[in-house]
């Protein structure tokens, strides 16, 4: 009996506490991901630096003995002088090529970059008056481009998703959550062919270094926003055509990353996913909310409409791919 009302007395207490159990759960996740990813990256890359690290201490060893007029404290601050010019993107490999890192092309691509929050790293501003405009320029610029892709984002998947799921919903009769489903995973299909398979074969032709894995890498990285800056295309010796070549990739980063938002929206508008983002939200006491109301005699018929529309929008948000419109509109519409 005691046992019972124990047990009983637990699942209560996990029912009440739901969301913050399974907020806990997904922290708990999250960080063990961390561990993972650091534990599998110093696995797998340590051996490598270690054996990096190795030939170039014989390098530099062999240099030292073929040239004995100079000392080591020489070499060094030679290599000290390249390397810090090669973090702002200035090689002594690649002078004679005559690419500049800052001619209207190229800085239309790190603008680009910055404002996509991609910044590969491998060209930065030189002067303190770069480095100032850089921030100003970032905290207006950064979201203004929020609310752009936002807004483009928001009138493409209409006509992408949203349209093309009641189609076949109203005309053929088929389930909505199906469709959703079916048009998400097509579509994400689309956009990984158009974006990353067929960018990534191009890349590896442009890219005279560069593999199939290596462009597809780089294409990733990109669109992700991640932007490590290992792979940095329109760098290499003599690259022909460098100026158009330099706005086709800002282009493609742009056109890019608005696709992988309405891949994303598309997904997270299925209501699946919309269910189990549920399980991990705050949610909202009614009965407090109604008290609150009664306490400051809220109740006036403005408010009732606002809280009857609200309660439309959620029903409508439990749904996927609703439309305020009705089905007999829906279907002028579509005849039309």
């Amino acid at each position: 009996m005691l046992q019972s009302l124990a047990g009983s007395s637990c699942v209560r207490l996990v029912e009440q506490h739901r969301s913050a159990w399974c907020f806990t759960l997904l922290v708990l996740g999250y960080l063990l991901y961390l561990v993972f990813g650091a534990v599998v990256f110093s696995s797998v890359e340590l051996p490598y630096e270690d054996l990096l690290r190795q030939e170039l201490g014989k390098l530099k060893q062999r240099f030292l003995e073929e040239h004995a007029c100079l000392s080591e404290q020489q070499l060094e601050q030679f290599l000290l002088r390249v390397l810090e010019a090669s973090n702002y993107g200035v090689s002594v490999l690649s002078n004679a090529s005559g690419n500049w890192n800052w001619d209207f092309t190229s800085s239309l691509f790190f603008a680009s970059t910055v404002l996509s929050t991609t910044g590969y790293g491998h060209t930065v501003p030189l002067s303190d008056g770069g480095k100032a405009f850089c921030i100003i320029y970032s905290v207006i610029g950064i979201p203004f481009t929020l609310l752009f892709l936002t807004a483009v984002v928001q009138r493409i998947i209409v006509y992408v998703t949203r349209r093309p799921v009641l189609y076949f919903h109203i005309r053929w009769g088929f389930s909505k959550q199906i469709v959703a489903i079916i048009h998400a995973v097509v579509l994400g299909f689309i956009t990984v062919s158009c974006f990353f398979l067929i960018p990534a074969a191009i890349f590896s032709v442009l890219e005279d270094d560069w593999n199939f894995l290596e462009s597809f890498y780089f294409c990733f990285i990109s669109l992700s926003t991640i932007g490590l800056g290992d792979y940095v295309p329109g760098e290499g010796y003599n690259q022909k055509f460098r100026e158009l070549y330099k706005v086709g990739i800002t282009c493609y980063l742009l056109l890019g990353l608005i696709a992988m938002l309405v891949v994303l929206e598309t997904f997270c508008e299925l209501h699946e996913l919309k269910k189990f983002r549920k399980l991990f939200y705050v949610k909202k006491d009614k009965e407090e909310d109604q008290v609150h109301i009664m306490e400051h005699d809220q109740l006036s018929f403005s408010s009732i409409s606002d809280q009857a529309a609200s309660m439309k929008d959620d029903q409508k948000a439990n749904e996927p791919f609703v439309t305020s419109q009705s089905p007999t509109s829906n279907d002028s519409s579509l005849n039309n």
